[in-house]
């Protein structure tokens, strides 16, 4: 019982630490943010394939895999992320750290359990033009969070199910200002909208030996669209414009925006691999989403629409000898992976894209079961072509993965 107090009291107050914002993406401005990914630092230092499954670790992107926890995972992970964003020749550089996930994994038998919390999408930007005596500037900041409560379930031996409820919540604001040299006030529009809502996760794992060493697994994971409440609020304010860009006195006036709902996509995977237990692992994972039914809330973006978004994600691992005496490099774990992307955001008519490709270590700590795991990804998103904005970007991930049996019987009282 002391136990799981103080991961709930952890769990509350890393709230808001996932909950801050985590992307400076000028492609974040539109639907509900830069869709994050979801999975652990094991899994993302694998290009993000999800195939994989073992007993020690939470596998947060099917809830089937929760029946094969045989320890109690706690897990929490974060990154450093930098990025060069070049535009017709223009170039800046933006640097962010976060927490990324708090989650814990349960064994129960036939049953596992997992909950938590992490960041579903992330809004954050700084866009601004100046000529001509004209000055435009649009931010914008905010995001989802989820909070989540899955339970997996095995039905026969190497087939599981699983089911997860998952509670997003969170607020997302855009601001423009515009102003004229010619003109003395300048207008400045806010919109926020907070959002929330729930939606459901539905998975299957399969293991299969198919000699005495190799074992196959296979993925499949289905979340049906749902209908989040968006409440919408607007103000439009008057403001003196100074010389550095600042913003003096400001007459504001509220405008009624109608209250919403915005369907959150659907989303369907299917994942296949084969490896050695204990030794190697190499699998694949397609991802299809329905992200062309988003919408930009209560305001209009002309030159952005949506559009189906599919994604190709290859890794795996590799451990010399996990029960190595002699060397503890022969323990540690080597992952690779890459990742083709189109992220269903279309700007001016072009298709976003992205591209990754990802590397991680894994540590063993103490007794083999807990570890912590270190990755690093380089990727590129968006095209300079049409005057937009490409995205060259570092991420640096780190996790720590705890494990222990929580229930053990008692053999003398």
């Amino acid at each position: 019982m002391n136990r799981c107090l103080v991961l709930a009291v952890c769990l509350l107050l890393s709230l808001s630490a996932v909950a801050q914002n985590n992307t400076a993406s000028p492609y974040s401005f539109g639907g509900l943010g830069l869709i994050k990914f979801r999975g652990t630092v094991d899994l993302e230092s694998m290009g993000g394939m999800s195939v994989f499954s073992d007993s020690i670790h939470a596998n947060v992107m099917n809830p089937a895999t929760y029946a094969n926890l045989r320890y109690t995972n706690y897990s929490v992970g974060g990154q450093f992320n930098s990025t060069n964003l070049e535009e017709s020749g223009a170039k800046e550089k933006t640097q962010i750290t976060s927490l990324d996930y708090v989650i814990v994994g349960i064994p129960a038998g036939r049953f596992g359990a997992s909950f938590g919390l992490y960041p579903y999408s992330a809004v954050g930007y700084d866009l601004e033009n100046s000529a001509d005596g004209q000055l435009t500037r649009f931010t914008g900041t905010g995001g989802l969070t989820k909070v989540y409560l899955g339970l997996g379930y095995n039905l026969f031996d190497g087939l599981n199910i699983g089911l997860e409820a998952q509670y997003n919540f969170g607020n997302i604001r855009n601001q423009g200002l515009f102003n004229d040299d010619d003109i003395q006030f300048g207008t400045q529009e806010v919109n926020r909208s907070d959002i929330s809502g729930l939606n459901f996760v539905l998975g299957a794992h399969y293991t299969k030996a198919l000699s005495e060493k190799l074992e196959l697994q296979a993925t499949m994971t289905y979340t049906p669209s749902s209908d989040l409440t968006v409440s919408n609020f607007r103000e439009i304010a008057t403001v003196l414009v100074t010389e550095t860009g600042g913003i003096g006195g400001a007459e504001i006036t509220e405008v009624t925006v109608q209250d919403s709902e915005i369907e959150f996509p659907s989303r369907l995977s299917f994942g296949l691999g084969m490896g050695e237990k204990n030794k190697w692992f190499v699998g694949g994972e397609y991802i299809s989403q329905g992200t062309s039914v988003l919408t930009n809330r209560s305001f209009d973006l002309p030159n952005i629409t949506y559009e189906d978004a599919t994604k190709v994600r290859l890794g795996g691992f590799y451990v010399p000898k996990y029960n190595s005496l002699t060397s503890y490099w022969s323990r540690i774990t080597y992952r690779a992976g890459v990742r083709f992307e189109d992220t269903g955001i279309v700007v001016s008519g072009e298709s976003i894209n992205e591209f990754g490709m990802s590397f991680g270590l894994g540590f063993p700590v103490g007794r083999r079961i807990s570890n912590i795991n270190l990755g690093v990804e380089l990727g590129r998103r968006g095209t300079t072509d049409l005057q937009l904005v490409q995205e060259n970007f570092v991420n640096v991930f780190i996790s720590l993965s705890l494990n222990d049996k929580w229930f053990i019987k008692r053999k003398y009282d």
